[in-house]
C-alpha cells in the first residue's frame, strides 16, 4: 500500500504492506537493514568472479592431490582371458601365447620409484594450487572495494537527504520571516522573491537526493541478491572508521597480506618447477612391478598336475633417455623463459604494490586530516549563518547576504559528507592491499 503526501511540491511516498489474514491486520516487516559485514558476505555469496575464482582454487586443488597420487604405489586387481585358436600343438596358433586357454587374475603394485618430472610436476601442482588460492583472494579484495564504495556511496546520499530536508527548513523559515517582514512594511518584496527562490532551488535538491539515492540502491542491489530487490537499507557508520594505521605498520600488513604478491610469487614459484620438471626429461626414471595370482591354462591354483599356479612375479625397469631429437632441451629453453616473465612479473607487481600503497595512504591520510576542518567548517558556516540573520532581522543584512550564508551553510554540510566518504573510501582501497584492520 502507498500513500502520497504532497508537501510544498514534492511527493513523498511512504510504502508499507498490509495483509489482512482471519480478520486481522499483519503489517510486514521493515525492509531489510545491512551493515558493511552482511553486504560483503552476500556479495561474496552471488559475486560470480569470486564463485569463479573459488571453483578455480578448488580445481587447482585436486590437480595437486592427482599429482600426489602419481609419487605413490598404486594396486590394481587384473582378471583377464585369452583364447588361441588350436593347431595341435601346446601353444595354439600363435607362438606367443602359453597355450589355447590363458587365465589372468592377478594384483599388480606399481611404484615409480624414481622419476624427477613426476616429482617436478607435483611441486609446480602445489605451486599452481597457490597462485589460485591467492587469485581468489585478489577477487575478493576487489569485490572489497566494489562493496565498500557502492555501500557509502548509497550510505551517503542517504545522509545528504538528511542534509538538503535541513536546508530546505531554513530556507522555508527564512522565508515566512521574509514574508512577514514584508507584510509588516519592514521588509522589501525583493527579499521575500530570494527567499522563495532559494525554497524552489532547495526543493529540487531534494528530489535530485531523493533520485541519487534510489540509484545507489539500484546498482548496489545486483550484487547484494539472487533476484532483483531493492527492498533493503544501509547502517549507517559513516562516523566510526577505523583509524587509519602508522605507514610502518601499513607497509608490514601489505608485504604479508597482499594476494596480488602472493600470486606473483606463486606464479614464479610454479615457473620454477616447471623448468625442474623440463630439465628432469634428461634423467633416467626407475619403475618397479610386483603381481600376484594367476596366469595358467587352467583358472585354478592347481593344474591338473597337482602343479602349484598361484605366485609371484616381480619386474623393476630403468629407462634412460638417450636422443629425441631435441624435443627435451627445447621444453628447457621454452620453462627458462617463462621463469624470466615470471621474475619480470614479481618485479612489477612489487613495485606497483608500493606505488599504490603511498598513493592509497596519502589519501586516506589527507582524508583523515581534513574531517575536522570540515567539521570546523559546518560549525563556522552554521554560526554565520545564525549571525546574519539577527544582522537581517536588525536591518543591518541583506537577503542576499541570508542567501549566501544558506548556500555556504549546505557547502560546507555536503563537503563534511563527501569527507567521511571519501575517507571510508580510501581505507576500503588501502585494505584490498593490507586486509582488515
Amino acid at each position: 500500500m502507498r500513500s502520497f503526501l504532497p508537501i510544498a511540491g514534492i511527493t513523498l511516498v511512504f510504502c508499507s504492506q498490509i495483509v489482512l489474514a482471519q480478520d486481522k491486520v499483519v503489517v510486514a516487516s521493515p525492509p531489510l537493514t545491512l551493515t558493511l559485514r552482511d553486504a560483503m558476505d552476500r556479495a561474496r555469496q552471488y559475486s560470480q568472479q569470486v564463485y569463479s575464482a573459488n571453483i578455480a582454487a578448488q580445481t587447482a586443488h585436486e590437480s595437486t592431490i592427482q599429482a600426489k597420487a602419481a609419487l605413490l604405489p598404486s594396486v590394481q586387481a587384473q582378471s583377464g582371458y585369452i583364447y588361441t585358436q588350436p593347431n595341435g600343438t601346446a601353444t595354439g596358433i600363435f607362438i606367443p601365447a602359453d597355450g589355447p586357454h590363458v587365465y589372468i587374475d592377478q594384483l599388480n603394485v606399481h611404484a615409480d620409484l624414481y622419476d624427477a618430472v613426476a616429482r617436478a610436476q607435483y611441486r609446480q601442482t602445489m605451486a599452481a594450487e597457490a597462485l589460485a588460492k591467492a587469485r581468489k583472494d585478489i577477487a575478493e579484495r576487489g569485490l572489497i572495494a566494489t562493496v565498500s564504495q557502492d555501500y557509502y556511496g548509497m550510505l551517503s546520499a542517504q545522509r545528504k537527504i538528511g542534509t538538503v530536508q535541513a536546508s530546505l527548513k531554513e530556507a522555508r523559515d527564512f522565508q515566512d520571516f521574509s514574508e512577514k517582514q514584508e507584510r509588516g512594511g519592514e521588509g522589501a518584496l525583493v527579499d521575500v522573491i530570494k527567499a522563495r527562490m532559494q525554497v524552489r532551488q532547495r526543493e529540487r535538491e531534494l528530489q535530485d537526493a531523493g533520485a541519487n539515492l534510489e540509484k545507489a540502491r539500484m546498482a548496489f542491489a545486483v550484487i547484494l541478491f539472487p533476484t532483483y530487490n531493492v527492498e533493503f537499507n544501509v547502517a549507517d557508520d559513516l562516523e566510526t572508521a577505523p583509524k587509519l594505521p602508522e605507514r610502518a605498520d601499513v607497509g608490514s600488513m601489505a608485504a604479508k597480506n597482499s594476494p596480488d604478491l602472493r600470486a606473483a610469487q606463486a606464479a614464479l614459484q610454479q615457473s620454477t618447477f616447471g623448468e625442474r620438471a623440463a630439465r628432469a626429461g634428461y634423467l633416467p626414471n626407475l619403475t618397479f612391478d610386483y603381481w600376484y595370482g594367476i596366469q595358467a591354462n587352467y583358472f585354478a591354483i592347481h593344474n591338473p598336475d597337482g602343479v602349484n599356479q598361484l605366485g609371484s612375479s616381480l619386474a623393476a625397469q630403468l629407462n634412460i633417455p638417450i636422443w629425441n631429437w631435441g624435443s627435451t632441451r627445447s621444453k628447457v629453453k621454452q620453462a627458462e623463459l617463462q621463469v624470466q616473465q615470471a621474475k619480470s612479473d614479481l618485479s612489477l607487481t612489487q613495485r606497483t604494490l608500493l606505488s599504490q600503497l603511498d598513493s592509497y595512504y596519502t589519501e586516506a591520510r589527507v582524508a583523515s586530516t581534513q574531517i575536522e576542518s570540515l567539521r570546523d567548517s559546518v560549525t563556522l558556516s552554521t554560526q554565520n549563518l545564525r549571525l546574519t540573520r539577527l544582522r537581517y532581522a536588525a536591518a543591518e543584512s541583506t537577503a542576499q547576504e541570508v542567501v549566501d550564508a544558506q548556500n555556504g551553510l549546505a557547502e560546507a554540510r555536503n563537503a563534511l559528507e563527501d569527507g567521511l566518504l571519501r575517507y571510508r573510501v580510501a581505507i576500503a582501497n588501502l585494505q584490498t592491499l593490507t586486509g582488515g584492520f
